[in-house]
């Protein structure tokens, strides 16, 4: 029995079924490769049957990472890909059980998520020099990705016609291939169709000039062509350096600052849900406690019996 078979197969799944991206394909391919290359000599002495496959296989796989040195966080990692996977086998009844449903994952103390503060926000949105035609573009880009709580995928990623100037709101497309509906302040948007005005025809009618097709994507380099995430982080980590932020901050901190910033000024947790395109509402509920220590610094620095 070679598990490393069924393994592809969830793959597959994952890739057309659900319309994951390449980057998670790779991590779940990674996850699961590992547990099949330990599992595979423990199945093999039970006659290489996958019915075989029990509980104390997936909590031992858990020991030894364990023993590798690996943190709470990325073991219960491992253990959400494996336990996606073994579901995935009882739905198309190569298994009659999921091995792992009575293993416990390790235990993670909740981390928040780091964030800018609103000084450091308008510092970041000054940082950029407006006045010239790269300076114009990373700062619209900067802007809406913090107005409208952008992945930074989503935002390298971004069309034309995923601007709506009329109805003010921006139509990402996100994980799994599911588009959201999220609206944009004024001055965000108004700030992209400088840029749009401005710099973008620019750069289309070079490519023009050397006969070559542009692309469509909202924001493009000096080339014509698109971003990668990379070089829209290594942009900002410029710009915060500019703006005299010492946080290491990468670009999704800017959407765990929009979310932040809501959800600290009484935004409901349901709306802060849709405009992030989370499934559950339990992963934007984190927000609620970076909103509540924001509380409880607040009356520590104001009450006066506060200290």
């Amino acid at each position: 029995m070679d598990l490393s078979t069924h393994v592809d197969a969830y793959l597959d799944h994952l890739r057309v079924e659900r319309g994951l991206s390449s980057n998670t394909l790779s991590a779940y391919a990674t996850d699961l490769r590992r547990f099949a290359t330990f599992a595979e000599p423990a199945l093999a002495k039970r006659g290489d049957k996958l019915e075989e496959l029990d509980g104390g296989d997936v909590a031992g796989f858990l020991v030894k990472l364990s023993k590798e040195g690996l943190s709470a966080r990325s073991s219960a990692r491992y253990l959400s890909s494996v336990r996606g996977f073994l579901r995935f086998l009882v739905r198309e009844r190569e298994l009659e059980v999921d091995p792992s449903a009575l293993v416990e994952g390790p235990k993670l103390a909740r981390k928040l998520p780091m964030y800018l503060t609103l000084p450091e926000i308008d510092a970041l949105l000054a940082a950029p020099d407006a006045t010239t035609p790269r300076g114009l573009r990373d700062a619209a880009m900067i802007m809406l990705m913090y107005a409208a709580g952008l992945r930074v995928s989503e935002l390298v990623e971004l069309r034309m016609g995923d601007l709506d100037f009329v109805r003010g709101t921006v139509t990402p497309l996100g994980k799994g291939s599911k588009r959201r509906v999220v609206p944009v302040a004024d001055l965000a948007l108004a700030l992209v169709r400088r840029y749009l005005d401005e710099v973008r025809p620019a750069i289309v009618t070079e490519l023009e000039k050397r006969g070559e097709k542009g692309n469509d994507r909202v924001f493009v380099s000096p080339r014509g062509g698109g971003f990668t995430r990379m070089s829209f982080w290594k942009n900002l980590r410029g710009h915060l350096l500019r703006a005299g932020i010492a946080k290491k901050i990468s670009p999704h901190k800017l959407r765990h600052s929009f979310a932040t910033h809501l959800v600290a000024r009484g935004a409901d947790l349901r709306a802060v849900q849709t405009m992030l395109g989370h499934v559950n509402v339990t992963t934007t509920e984190i927000y609620t406690h970076v909103a509540r220590d924001h509380v409880r610094r607040a009356h520590a620095e104001a009450h006066p019996r506060g200290r």
